[in-house]
């Protein structure tokens, strides 16, 4: 009866091998893709990305660092698709609606902008870049107001009025 038993359990081993070798070699491709962007070669990181992706096409790790690149690469377009699908497929994920953001900010779509990062702290409460970024689209919505009001009544006090 253990010689039966010895083979399910030795599959199961090399299995269990196999699923931890495959991530730790995924586990180098994110690095080297985060390599390359952090050495400024978002060309390079959209490459290695892309050959990646192609058989882990569903990977939102990636494809998130894909995107990424893209920003980088100043490919709004093609980077709001990317973060966009993946809010699609993965709408729990808190990064990509936070990176998405950035790009609608820098866009001045503050009310886009304000949208996604409301989505990324309610989807991850602790994510401090996400409450970081939507105090600043707080702030630059507040100041837009503030200036709407002056071009209304250039007497305006600066205290709240009832």
């Amino acid at each position: 009866m253990p010689a039966r038993n010895a083979l399910p359990r030795t599959l199961r081993l090399l299995t269990l091998a196999a699923v931890l070798c495959a991530g730790a070699a995924h586990a180098d491709d994110y690095a080297d893709v985060n390599q390359l962007l952090r050495a400024g070669n978002a060309a390079g990181a959209i490459a290695r990305a892309d050959a990646y992706l192609a058989s882990n096409a569903r990977d939102p790790q990636m494809r998130f660092l894909k995107g990424v690149a893209q920003t980088d690469l100043g490919k709004k377009a093609d980077a709001i698709a990317t973060f966009t699908l993946l809010i699609e497929e993965y709408p729990e994920l808190a990064e990509p609606y936070n990176n998405l953001a950035v790009i609608y900010a820098a866009d001045g779509d503050l009310d886009k902008a304000k949208g996604a990062l409301e989505m990324a702290v309610r989807n991850n409460p602790t994510y401090a870049v996400a409450h970081e970024n939507l105090g600043d689209i707080y702030a630059r919505l507040a100041y837009q107001a503030y200036l709407r009001s002056q071009d209304l009544d250039p007497r305006a006090a600066t205290n709240l009025r009832p």
